[in-house]
């Protein structure tokens, strides 16, 4: 970290990204968002850099495009296997 390192808190930090901060906080809960600093008990921050760099990750060149699919990542879907049942019974 620079000495010209800015400081984002959540709401200033979802605005800079264009989300809401209800938003950032359920990717942060996820760990699907940006890295971000501990900054007391109950108060995260961001640096700018980071807020960049997490945008610039998720640039794509199609909606059918979902990048890579490393831990964490997959747009908040979640996949479950599905049980078919089948009903064998006559009334």
């Amino acid at each position: 970290m620079t000495m010209a390192s800015r400081v984002l808190r959540t709401p200033h930090a979802a605005e800079y990204c264009g989300l809401k901060p209800p938003t950032f906080e359920k990717l942060r809960l996820r760990g699907e968002g940006p890295v971000f600093i501990r900054l007391g008990s109950r108060a995260v921050g961001y640096l700018v850099e980071d807020l960049d760099a997490w945008l610039e990750s998720r640039r794509r060149t199609s909606t059918s495009d979902h990048g890579p699919r490393g831990k964490n990542e997959g747009a908040g879907v979640t996949r479950r296997p599905v049980q078919l049942t089948t009903s064998l019974r006559r009334d």
